[in-house]
Parts: structure tokens; C-alpha cells; sequence
């Protein structure tokens, strides 16, 4: 098992991988003085497969554990279902000390994370994810929230967990799709973070889509050190946390404009990253060949790369309300591989020509 810590400023934490973990919870979720209770927001399909195993470690750790079912996928992130679950917390009498925990994937994770952070102002959260998106990247780094019909996580809040344990044994039953999805967030770490990471990926992605456990460790491992540093330094997204944002200001338009139910989070992105690629080889910042070589890197992952995009004017409609935008589109976009940095007010007559060349209107390719 590794463990990497967290150090945010007065509230560092860990984050515990490996195979097996959800059977060590007693040992890994750390001590909560006056706790009596764990409220665990999990879905069905999650609760019947994880549930009982959290619940031990949770129960030897002398806690009642308390399951809160909510819907599944990004259903769930939705201010009804942030207000059912607190009237079911205030029904239920639960109180300050007692912790919310997230079993499931990255929408359960943000909306446990939002519960957490406004029930009575604020009570624990513990991280458990189960989806290799949530352990790669939405299980770190306190940011939760749910969606609103104008845009995604625009209601939210910065809450930091106390703990993660990202066991890596729930991504063997993970379906093809979600794990794809997942696999775009590990690009993005790949491309913007970690250029070693990417030439793995690019000599031979093979054992990954196989998922072999030992490397599925030392891929969420790496994943997480490299966000850990990101989120140490910038906790609330005002400078170096940007970067983090690549491939999501096109990602999260696209979730906006297909309601939240058409495209994953991760096909999304990986349609952004191409785009943002296409951006940074048009102001002349990336190199040539950038484009082909996100092509290349997410077709191999299985994911789409370009096309099926709605028309340019809903697509830019959409992109105003991103939490980013500061007079104008601003997007994460790379001199090179490992070379992010934020272009601000990227020109909409610049956005619109590669939304052309992008396939705005056309059939989706790659994947």
C-alpha cells in the first residue's frame, strides 16, 4: 500500500492506495474525537458490493454506520438530492462530530464533499473512492459541489477530507466505459504533469487497459503525488491549480450542453484536451504535432478525440458560464507536453475556428 500525504495548510491529510484497503479501514480512517456515527453516501449498485466491507472497519472503529442512498452518476449532484440528504441527517440527529463519507465515484464524492461541507457548517468527510476518475483526481483536493442547469459545480463549496483510501481492487469490476473515462483524467496528468507517465502510455498502453493491479497502483499513486503538490501550494484554485483544469473548460460545456447525460466527464475532457491542443498550436505557444499527438494518446485509450460537437454559438454560450472566465474564455493550454500555463480571454473568432476544425456539428470520431 502506498500513502501519499495531502499537506494542505492546517488540514493535511493521506491518501492510502492499494488493493485491499477497504478491508483495513479501522486502521486507515483516522481518529475522530466524539464521533458515534458515519453517514455513508453511496448509490445502490456501490452499497451492494462495497458497503458491508466499509461498514466493518467503520463498526471496529466503534462506529454505527448509516447508509444514505442516493441516485447514480451525475444524477445525484443536484440541489434536490443535497437537500433530501440533509433533512435526512437532521432526522436522524446526526451531529457535528459525525463524519460524512463518500463511497462511490467522483459525482458521489462532490456531493458528499458539498453535504459535508454545509451540513452544521462543516463536518468530517472521509473519501472513499471507487472509480478510477475519483481516485485519480476528484477524490483529492477538497473541491466539492453539485450541478445546476446552467453549468456544472457551479454550486459548491472547498472541503477538504480528512482521509482517502483509494482501493484499487474496485476498478476490476469498474465497467469498460466508466474506466475509459477514467483513463482521460490520467492522460491529463500525463500530458500536463508527468511526461515519463506519458511515454509509458504511449510505448504501450496495454497493461493498463488490462488493468493490472500493480500497475493500476503505481498509476493512481503517481497521479496523486502529482496533485497532492498542485493543491499544496494553489488549495483553491488561484494559480498553479489551474493547471489541473486542462481539457475541462470545452469538457464541462459539452456535460452542460448534453444535460449531464450524454457524455462522461472523461469523454468530455478528451474531446477539451484535443481542443486545447488545437488552441495551443493556433496562437503559435505549442508545437507542431501537438494535436496528432493527443490524437494518438486517447484514440489508443479508447476515447474520443473529436466531432459530435454542437453548433459553435451553444457551444461558446455554454463556455461563459465556466468558473474561469474572467471577461473572456480563459483556458489551461501547453507550450508542450509537461508545459501547462493559463491563456486568459482566448478570442471567441480564435474559439469558433477550432470549434470548426474540431467537428462542431459532425460525427464524434475516435473511441
Amino acid at each position: 500500500m502506498e500513502r501519499v500525504s495531502v499537506p494542505v495548510p492546517g488540514r493535511a491529510y493521506e491518501v492510502c492506495i492499494g488493493s485491499g484497503v477497504l478491508a483495513h479501514a479501522d486502521e486507515l480512517v483516522p481518529a475522530l474525537a466524539g464521533a458515534e456515527r458515519a453517514f455513508v453516501i453511496a448509490d445502490a449498485p456501490v452499497a451492494e458490493r462495497y458497503l458491508a466491507a466499509l461498514s466493518d472497519g467503520l463498526a471496529a472503529r466503534g462506529l454505527g454506520v448509516v447508509h444514505l442512498g442516493v441516485p447514480e452518476g451525475e444524477e445525484a449532484k443536484s440541489l434536490q438530492v443535497m437537500n433530501a440528504l440533509q433533512r435526512q441527517l437532521a432526522t436522524q440527529a446526526a451531529h457535528r462530530d459525525d463524519p460524512i463519507v463518500a463511497l462511490g465515484g467522483g459525482a458521489v464524492g462532490d456531493l458528499a464533499g458539498f453535504v459535508a461541507a454545509t451540513y452544521m457548517r462543516g463536518v468530517p468527510f472521509v473519501q472513499v473512492p471507487t472509480t478510477l476518475t475519483a481516485q485519480v483526481d476528484a477524490a483529492i483536493g477538497g473541491k466539492t459541489g453539485v450541478n445546476i442547469p446552467e453549468g456544472k459545480n457551479l454550486v459548491g463549496a472547498f472541503h477538504q477530507p480528512v482521509a482517502v483510501l483509494a482501493d484499487v481492487g474496485t476498478l476490476a469490476t469498474l465497467p469498460d466505459r466508466a474506466f475509459r473515462s477514467g483513463l482521460a483524467e490520467v492522460a491529463k496528468y500525463a500530458l500536463t504533469l508527468d511526461p515519463e507517465l506519458l511515454e509509458a502510455l504511449e510505448r504501450d498502453p496495454s497493461p493498463l487497459l488490462d488493468r493490472e493491479p500493480a500497475l493500476l497502483e503505481e498509476v493512481v499513486t503517481r497521479c496523486v503525488r502529482a496533485k497532492a503538490a498542485v493543491v499544496a501550494v494553489d488549495e483553491r484554485d488561484e494559480g498553479r491549480r489551474l493547471v489541473l483544469n486542462y481539457g475541462h473548460t470545452l469538457g464541462h460545456a459539452l456535460e452542460r450542453l448534453d444535460a449531464f447525460a450524454g457524455r462522461t466527464h472523461g469523454e468530455a475532457i478528451s474531446v477539451g484536451m484535443v481542443f486545447a491542443a488545437r488552441l495551443s498550436e493556433a496562437l503559435g505557444r505549442g508545437p507542431s504535432g501537438l494535436v496528432a499527438r493527443h490524437v494518438r494518446l486517447l484514440a489508443s485509450l479508447g476515447l474520443e478525440t473529436d466531432g459530435g460537437l454542437p453548433p459553435a454559438e451553444e457551444v461558446l454560450s455554454s463556455i461563459r458560464m465556466d468558473k474561469k472566465y474572467r471577461g473572456g474564455a480563459r483556458f489551461v493550454l501547453l507550450e508542450d507536453v509537461g508545459r501547462p500555463f493559463v491563456e486568459d480571454a482566448v478570442p471567441e473568432e480564435l474559439l469558433r475556428a477550432a470549434l470548426d476544425r474540431s467537428g462542431s456539428g459532425a460525427q464524434a470520431m475516435g473511441g
